[in-house]
């Protein structure tokens, strides 16, 4: 019985010892981890990634073989309160990776506790910078890069050309030396730019410092806000804007990831009364992902059980970015399994690679690779509704899918609810003067062309106005702005360089005037697009050309010769037709014939006179002809002389290369950019230039050979030569450079409408209309040369041709008429007359014979043999044919 007894211990003691050894190997096989966060847990984000972080814990225990523990500290975000946190995590708690915080001012300071101990850190900032990974090699960033958003609000910006905006941050260095830099990047590259940043204190700041700050950004003229701060101070921000009625038409909020992303935590009440029409922009949650909507729903549940004064419970993209970093080391630390090899739980949290609640989780360069969609929202009654989405590189689509169609625009995605609602898209800034403060607008008082600028004075030496084609073009673009903008002339003397600065200084807003556009003057200003014909030309003497081969050919055009040939060929060809059955010398062959009329259309001017001719329709062709001959050989004979007289031209200097080597000084104007051009470019000496402020200074210098070239703008160039159109000219190339233009403070908010407003002027006519009237218009002053001698055209000579050609047809048709009928009128024509010439005769006691005598050689009367017998009309017998 004892031995039985014995036995049975003996069974129970191996018994025990076997549970006791089991046990113990679950034990060993049992890993318990430990992680630390360092949140904010006053704030709805650090509330947001407690819970988050706890449902990843619980999710990851429910191995059994795992057991994760998550200990919590806050920062209050205070970087000496996360550093000792941190110390406390560490030493205390021997955690092996550290989650959050978020700042980078917190980030910080925890990464440089933990370097020492090589403890992971991942952070929940997202504006780690790049060389932080060198100097804290176990530090990672577990949030998606943010600097992409600062893209999408530019591509805001873009869609309804504002060109300016303000700038509302938080004054932290994460945002100074991150966001902003991000942002004026992606402005500059869509036209736009930052025009002011207005940063306030990590804390609520008083209602007098911030009414004071934004009643400095409501005097200036931009309207387009930019707002990157965290909910509490934005909720302050917009608060006091509604109070000082900041939140109504005409003015643009948009928010950034930082407020937006937790917008769905606001009172629905706060919205309706505050942040009506504010544009968000937050980071995209696949929200139709099934692994999210099974997170929304338990997120809901915990955190409302957690946090029973938080009014909504809907989780955001700080939750989820917590939970999948918990995730991302809960998985590293399982692969591992043994504790205290930090440098192998860093690098499997490196080789992080699934999808998550946020999509895909890959660590690239100890960072999450960088978000590429982000969600544009619009806050309207007592939410907020989704206006579509923004994709880096795509820009805005409606949905995000396969079938996605992308627009440039976000205007095209549908009517934004602006502040105050208006039924229009506000322009983004208010005219920056008013009528107790317009303009100030400087003019040059030193143009030499006051075709361009011209400053009148009165008799006491007081400006009493601006004129000149510049000053009626600035006017015009001003009538055609969709504003009314009050502005005031103000005379400069001295440089355009000097001009142009004073806008920099903030003496001027804008300039007006001959003012060229080169890249030293854009340091100080913008320009419109210019308006004048762009580039610098070289102007030299003309002396007399000795080239004069064909000026025989100069007195009349072409066409003038060649009906003159005609003309004559034709009425050559009347006379010979009509005279050639009593001309034997126009008989002959039918080569012969040819070669005579040739040679009777160009000689019968001057070799057949009128007693020759046998017929009266011949002699009044003729007649004519000599007539209208007369006048154009005289007229030839006196423009040869004049063009004889008035020699040719040609410039005294053929090219640039010809000017260099002939060292002569060349010329340009005091108040242009031509100077340092011509040294610096075109490689001239500058001892062989010589400045000038006078147009009749330039003249007279290049008459005497003082200079041997100007060089001008072409837009002056023109005038310069207008005026002086006998002794100049142009050689060589046009070199390019900017022509003119109005000047505007750099980024200023008008140049974009004073850009539109030039190009309806253009495009109206009215820029055509002012250079016909004041610039190409301009009289040549030389009046003490001869006018060019132009060759004379048919316009001189047109009635003589239509003469002469009109009464040669006229002879022709009557030739060619019935010749009975034409002998039978000539000879009752001939009889009457010479009854009449008989009868006039006798009575002054001229003997018949006597006159027949003399009128013998026309065979129409017969011989009286009584030579002294009278001529009375009886005795007057004409035989009859």
């Amino acid at each position: 019985m004892n031995l039985s007894f014995l036995s049975f211990w003996l069974f129970e003691l191996i018994f025990i010892l076997t549970t006791i050894e089991a046990a113990a190997d679950v034990e060993n096989n049992h890993v318990k981890r430990i992680i630390g966060a360092i949140v904010d847990n006053t704030s709805r984000i650090g509330k947001e990634q407690i819970v988050a972080m706890e449902m990843a814990v619980d999710d990851f225990n429910g191995d059994r073989n795992h057991s994760l523990v998550l200990q919590v500290r806050t920062s209050m975000r205070e970087p000496l309160q996360a550093a000792l946190a941190a110390r406390d995590l560490i030493n205390t708690q021997e955690v092996e990776a550290i989650l959050g915080p978020q700042t980078w001012e917190e980030t910080s300071v925890v990464a440089e506790v933990a370097s020492n101990d090589q403890i992971p850190v991942l952070s929940f900032g997202d504006a780690t910078p790049n060389w932080a990974a060198e100097k804290w090699p176990f530090l990672l960033e577990a949030s998606s890069n943010q600097y992409a958003q600062m893209k999408a609000i530019a591509a805001i910006a873009q869609s309804w050309e504002w060109h300016q905006v303000t700038v509302i941050y938080e004054d932290v260095g994460s945002s100074a030396t991150g966001i902003i830099p991000h942002l004026s990047d992606a402005l500059r590259e869509v036209g736009a730019e930052i025009s002011h940043v207005l940063a306030l204190p990590p804390f609520i700041i008083n209602s007098s410092r911030l009414t004071k700050e934004l009643h400095k950004l409501k005097s200036r003229p931009c309207r387009v806000f930019v707002v990157h701060l965290p909910l509490p101070l934005a909720e302050n921000l917009f608060e006091r804007a509604k109070k000082m009625k900041m939140m109504q038409k005409d003015y643009i909020w948009i928010t950034t990831d930082s407020f937006t992303s937790v917008v769905h935590s606001i009172n629905g009440a706060t919205i309706s009364s505050l942040m009506q029409g504010i544009i968000g922009v937050r980071s995209y949650i696949p929200e139709d992902n099934p692994q999210f909507q099974d997170f929304s729903k338990r997120f809901h549940k915990r955190f409302g059980s957690e946090y029973p004064e938080e009014s909504n419970h809907e989780p955001g993209v700080f939750a989820v970015q917590a939970y999948d970093a918990v995730r991302s080391v809960a998985s590293a630390m399982r692969e591992s399994n043994k504790k205290g090899n930090n440098q192998t739980l860093l690098q499997r949290i490196l080789l992080t690679d699934f999808f998550g609640l946020t999509g895909k989780v890959q660590f690239i360069n100890q960072k999450l690779a960088p978000a590429r969609i982000y969600q544009i929202i619009n806050l309207v009654g007592r939410s907020y509704r989704e206006l579509g989405f923004w994709t880096d590189g795509l820009d805005f689509s409606e949905t995000i899918d396969n079938s996605t169609a992308y627009n440039s625009s976000l205007k095209d995605l549908g009517q934004v609810v602006w502040p105050g609602a208006p039924l229009y898209t506000p322009k983004g800034w208010t005219e920056p003067a008013t009528s107790e403060e317009p303009l100030r607008i400087g003019v040059p008082v030193g143009s030499e062309f006051k075709e361009y600028v011209n400053v009148a004075y009165d008799e006491q030496g007081n400006v009493s106005g601006f004129d000149g084609f510049s000053i009626q073009l600035f006017k015009a673009v001003v009538e055609f702005l969709p504003f009314h903008l009050p502005y005031n002339f103000f005379p400069f003397n001295g440089s355009y360089d000097d001009l142009v600065r004073q806008i920099s200084l903030k003496k001027f807003d804008a300039v007006v005037g001959d003012v060229a556009i080169v890249s030293k003057r854009c340091k100080y200003a913008d320009f419109t697009h210019p308006y004048t014909e762009s580039g610098l030309v070289m102007i030299v003497p003309v002396q007399k050309s000795s080239n004069k081969a064909l000026l025989f050919m100069k007195p009349f055009t072409k066409a003038m010769w060649i009906l003159t040939v005609i003309v004559s060929t034709y009425n050559g060809f009347v006379v010979w037709l009509i005279e050639r059955n009593h001309w034997p010398e126009l008989t002959g062959s039918a080569v012969h014939q040819t070669g005579t009329f040739l040679w009777l259309s160009f000689s019968t001017l001057f070799s057949l006179n009128g007693e020759r001719l046998h017929s009266n329709l011949s002699r009044m062709t003729m007649a004519v002809w000599l007539f209208v001959a007369l006048i154009i050989s005289q007229t030839y004979t006196a423009n040869l002389a004049s063009i004889l007289t008035v020699q040719g031209t040609e410039p005294t200097i053929d090219d640039i290369e010809s000017l260099k080597n002939s060292n002569a000084n060349v010329g340009y104007s005091n108040v242009s950019f031509v100077r340092s051009y011509l040294i610096d470019v075109l490689n001239f000496k500058g001892e062989n230039l010589k400045g000038y402020s006078s147009l009749q200074d330039y003249a007279n210098d290049l008459k005497t050979r003082e200079i041997g070239a100007i060089f001008l703008e072409v837009a002056v160039a023109k005038i310069f030569l207008a005026r002086y159109c006998k002794s100049f000219t142009t050689v060589g190339p046009t070199y390019k450079v900017g022509g003119l233009g109005f000047a505007f403070p750099k980024g200023s908010p008008l140049l974009p409408s004073v850009i539109e407003a030039l190009l309806k002027v253009s495009e109206s006519g009215k820029l055509r209309e002012l250079e016909m009237s004041m610039i190409t218009d301009v009289d040549c002053i030389e009046v003490d040369l001869d006018d060019d001698i132009s060759s004379l055209s048919l316009n001189s000579f047109w009635v003589l041709f239509v003469l002469t050609g009109a009464t040669s047809t006229v002879a022709l048709i009557i030739y060619a008429t019935h010749i009975p009928w034409r002998l039978h009128l000539n000879l009752l024509v001939h009889t009457k007359i010479m009854t009449l010439i008989l009868t006039f005769l006798g009575r002054w006691g001229i003997s018949k014979q006597r006159f027949c005598r003399k009128v013998s050689r026309l065979g129409t009367l017969p011989t009286s043999q009584n030579e002294d017998e009278a001529v009375t009309p009886s005795s007057l017998s004409i035989e009859k044919s």
